[in-house]
């Protein structure tokens, strides 16, 4: 499998990917906003686009999809209950499916809901495994629920499904919020070494950063949930709060806190 990130360079911060099969050159578009920097890129690698999916409904990863399809003749993906909002679906996705992408690429559907209520992510699961996660992981961070989400539905998400994945997952998100994230973390956890190293890395170079899930587990506060520093200060934000909060009380919490930093 050959990852192309593609960065847009717009307002919202979004990533764009191109997926390829390395023996075929067939390649699928993953939430293809930026439609021209998506296919000049196909037509520079000799790439052919054959697929399209979109992670969930919003406009900033649908945005490009009627040009694409004009463009490729490509099929459109997306999560069977998006069918609604998402113009020109071909199919409909639930969690289980596998989307193939040439001879050797097979990418397994999850039904993650939380940031919307029709959300999937794509996991590639190999010797070297990569979640393509749309709005419901970024690095350092999660998706907001205020467009049609709910933060307990993004708490299972993460929580049962998520944070189950191996380690070395590679993470590519919908939009890099690298270090506005670090941030939130460093004003939950102060203390947070890992969280502080990366934050110089991340703002001392030009490149976006690839995280993995062994990472995420280390700097974003969201799957830190029973973090003494964490809970202590969080009591201190929500006094009302029991004094050993569950995880699902600490999440939905800080995602509240995330939404008004």
């Amino acid at each position: 499998m050959i990852v192309e990130q593609i960065w847009t360079g717009n307002a919202f911060r979004n990533f764009n990917y191109l997926v390829a099969c390395p023996e075929t050159g067939e390649a699928l578009a993953i939430d293809p906003l930026d439609h021209v920097q998506c296919l000049a890129r196909a037509r520079e690698k000799g790439w052919e686009i054959t697929q399209i999916l979109n992670t969930h409904e919003h406009r900033d990863h649908t945005g490009g999809n009627a040009e694409m399809v004009q463009a490729t003749g490509a099929t459109l993906f997306a999560h069977v209950l998006a069918g609604p909002r998402i113009e020109g679906v071909d199919r409909g996705l639930n969690a289980g499916d596998v989307v193939r992408v040439g001879k050797t690429v097979e990418l397994l559907v999850l039904d993650t809901p939380g940031h919307t209520l029709a959300h999937i992510c794509l996991l590639c699961d190999t010797d070297a495994p990569a979640l393509f996660s749309g709005d419901t992981l970024f690095a350092a961070g999660v998706g907001n629920c205020r467009g049609g989400g709910d933060p307990r539905q993004l708490f299972q998400t993460c929580s049962q499904q998520l944070t189950q994945l191996s380690g070395n997952t590679r993470v590519y998100p919908g939009h890099d919020y690298l270090i506005n994230n670090l941030g939130f973390t460093l004003d939950r956890e102060p203390d947070n070494a890992r969280a502080s190293a990366l934050l110089r890395e991340a703002s001392q170079t030009n490149q976006h950063l690839i995280t993995t899930l062994a990472l995420e587990r280390e700097v974003n506060t969201f799957l830190r949930l029973d973090n003494q520093t964490v809970i202590s200060r969080l009591l201190d934000a929500f006094p009302d709060m029991p004094r050993q909060p569950s995880a699902q009380e600490v999440f939905v919490r800080l995602r509240e806190l995330r939404d008004q930093w």
